[in-house]
């Protein structure tokens, strides 16, 4: 029987352009490798097979996530190298948060138009991503809607699912008044606000692309500057006991993260003057004239992961991440929640 596409492609989808998709993108996931993957690409799921040998009580730990609105400024820029990275870092980065070592992730990528060499270069990114975080891309699905998306957009979510030592879970129950918030630099805005970005940057004062920041560098770089992945950073503090608590910084920044560290009735005092300063958040806040609060209820403003740890182990911590910088302490509770030190409008 001769069998072919054409009423799928008169429906607007080319499966050949999706097995094109696959052969070009095979490579890439093999840098993803690591110990427990089995089969190969193209089957019905992905599978994989863990050493649970080597734990006591181990505890699965799941998250989803996308890249919201900071995808349409990929597609406007036809950058799609590196948002793949934020895919897999807003995923990884919250199994993290609960102590957990990523094992594997699956992504889902949806198009209006199938073209094998854009897909490539997303899966490259993703790809990338979970060789920063040590993750095996096991599995993936990508799909072409033409009636749901134009030609030019794609969106793009991930899975992760990760490990922990039940004992060695992070749920914050141990944290208690005095221990040191020690905060891990972003890269940028990472992967939230970006509603609010596109708005103050391109609608309401129409800036190009390659506007100059007071560093020199162009805005659109800065602004498609994938998420930092905290994993191979901080496992280690994770395994040796010495992590108490962790917030990654995402939407809703500080005010909505930061209380997540603990189920406790718990206060806590942070020192913004020990934050890293970005051009790209002050020309945002003198544009949209917000204050520093308002910009930390909706950004990480500079640090993107927050460990509590005990008072005598926060100079180990400090003194083996690179830039990682003491940033407050918790506290008794307070009205506020947060107390900030360091503002001054």
């Amino acid at each position: 029987m001769d069998v072919n596409n054409k009423a799928y492609q008169a429906a607007g989808v080319d499966v050949e352009r999706g097995y094109e998709s696959v052969r070009r993108i095979r490579s890439h996931i093999a840098r993803t490798h690591r110990s427990g993957v089995m089969g190969g690409l193209g089957g019905f799921g992905g599978l994989f097979k863990p050493d649970f040998a080597q734990y006591k009580n181990p505890v699965l730990v799941s998250g989803t996530d996308g890249v919201g609105t900071k995808i349409i400024l990929a597609q406007q820029a036809e950058k799609r190298d590196t948002i793949g990275i934020d895919c897999v870092a807003m995923c990884v980065n919250d199994v993290l948060a609960l102590g957990a070592e990523p094992l594997f992730f699956l992504d889902y990528l949806a198009m209006g138009y199938n073209d094998p060499q854009v897909s490539e270069e997303l899966v490259a990114g993703i790809a990338e991503g979970c060789v920063q975080a040590g993750a095996a891309l096991i599995g993936g699905e990508t799909a072409e809607m033409p009636d749901l998306y134009s030609k030019e957009e794609f969106d793009l979510a991930g899975f992760c699912v990760g490990v922990v030592e039940e004992d060695q879970m992070i749920d914050g129950s141990q944290i208690k008044e005095g221990d040191i918030l020690v905060g891990i630099p972003s890269s940028g805005i990472h992967s939230n606000g970006y509603s609010l970005v596109r708005k103050i940057f391109f609608k309401d004062h129409h800036y190009a692309f390659d506007h100059q920041l007071s560093d020199g560098s162009a805005l659109i770089d800065c602004l498609l500057e994938p998420t930092r992945i905290y994993v191979k950073e901080v496992l280690p503090f994770v395994k040796k006991n010495l992590v108490k608590g962790m917030a990654h910084i995402t939407g809703g920044g500080f005010y909505e993260n930061l209380p997540r560290i603990s189920e406790a009735d718990l206060g806590f005092e942070v020192d913004y003057a020990k934050f890293p300063t970005f051009p790209i958040f002050q020309e945002m806040q003198d544009l949209a004239k917000l204050s520093t609060p308002q910009m930390l209820a909706v950004f990480n403003m500079g640090i993107g992961m927050v460990l509590a740890v005990d008072p005598d182990k926060a100079d180990q911590v400090v003194q083996q991440i690179e830039d990682a910088r003491i940033i407050g302490r918790v506290t008794a509770p307070t009205a506020d929640k947060i107390v900030w030190r360091g503002i001054h409008e």
